[in-house]
């Protein structure tokens, strides 16, 4: 299931679009389908230049942002329209470009390798060739170890600066469970073939939307529109240029997400992408984004689509029918949401008048 990195990328632009107010983008899974499908067209039909359709796919993912966040942020039409009538709208227009038929990109392999699709895309295996990848468990290993140190010392300075800071136990609790969820998904890997080179575009856009997010202005306007936005007018920040910003941002990475779907797969139909944005939204809330914006974090949300993931995993392994899979990860999904909203106002389930 390593074509499911995708959510990964998704989870990480659908994040930025929750946090100006819980707004989501419906849309992404169509523009997924839709990017995806230019790109194979005009590399397998037309026989164009790869490095030239990879740039026209990223400038249409970002054109299709822009026009859908324009409508929302300048004409303040709901996020839940706009996007809805994109996902009807882009759907159709990749029946269109593929008319209805499956394009085959496998003699595409420069593409099909860049973005880590094709057979052999997994980084080797430094420590011999054994049955289980040492590489993958090891790498797994170091990632939950700075999971722990960067979550103790987030708390660290908190107390020392007199904030309000998690409990020791919650925090503690936090780390096993997290840390168990990273282990278990090195190790599934380990014992399949490794680490998948895809992983590294994934990588790439948490470093960089960690840092953009956490450490520049622009980042920080994102959590200020969603915690208060008419606040946030008042000292002066564009939210209207926020708003649009997200929401560009969201068709730029569903641009990259479509590369990275069409490669794995090394074709481009007119299905894929069905149910994407469900499944970045979930991510997105159970990786701990609020419901009302203005809260959560790009390491988060990639945890929150690992979670996912492994549910997935899980339920295929012990068997689970696809349509009860349908309805854990419903359930899963209100449950977090739930959670949320209840710890909001103090541990109180029902909401006074």
């Amino acid at each position: 299931n390593t074509h499911k990195f995708y959510m990964g990328i998704l989870a990480t632009g659908m994040l930025l679009c929750i946090l100006t107010g819980g707004n989501i983008d419906l849309s992404v899974g169509s523009v997924v389908c839709f990017v995806g499908a230019i790109g194979a067209v005009l590399m397998v039909n037309m026989k164009m230049n790869m490095w030239l359709a990879i740039l026209i796919m990223f400038v249409i993912g970002t054109l299709i942002g822009a026009f859908q966040g324009f409508w929302i942020a300048y004409v303040r039409i709901p996020p839940f329209i706009v996007t809805l009538a994109g996902m009807l709208a882009f759907r159709g227009l990749s029946n269109v470009v593929l008319q209805g038929m499956t394009v085959s990109i496998k003699d595409c392999t420069t593409f099909v390798n860049l973005f880590g699709g094709g057979a052999d895309c997994y980084i080797p295996d430094f420590f011999g060739n054994g049955p289980i990848n040492l590489t993958c468990v090891f790498a797994g290993v170091i990632a939950a170890v700075i999971f722990a140190v960067l979550q103790l010392k987030n708390r660290a300075d908190k107390v020392k600066k007199g904030y309000e800071a998690p409990s020791m136990g919650s925090t503690i609790g936090k780390i096993v469970v997290i840390a168990a969820v990273i282990l278990a998904f090195s190790y599934r890997l380990a014992q399949h073939k490794g680490i998948p080179s895809v992983l590294i575009w994934v990588l790439i856009v948490i470093m960089v939307y960690g840092y953009i997010t956490s450490n520049t202005t622009v980042g920080r306007y994102f959590y200020a529109v969603g915690g208060n936005e008419k606040a946030t007018k008042l000292s002066g920040i564009n939210t209207n240029k926020v708003y649009f910003l997200a929401y560009m941002n969201m068709g730029f990475l569903a641009a990259l997400a479509g590369m990275v779907t069409i490669a794995r797969m090394t074709s481009a139909q007119p299905t894929y992408g069905q149910n994407y944005e469900m499944d970045a939204i979930g991510s997105c809330f159970i990786g701990g984004a609020s419901a009302y914006g203005g809260t959560g974090t790009v390491p988060g949300v990639i945890v929150g689509a690992v979670l996912m993931g492994v549910i997935n995993l899980g339920m295929s392994l012990m068997g689970v029918d696809q349509n009860m899979q349908k309805v854990v990860k419903g359930l899963v999904l209100l449950a977090a949401v739930i959670f949320d909203v209840v710890s909001k106002r103090g541990g109180k389930l029902i909401a006074k008048n």
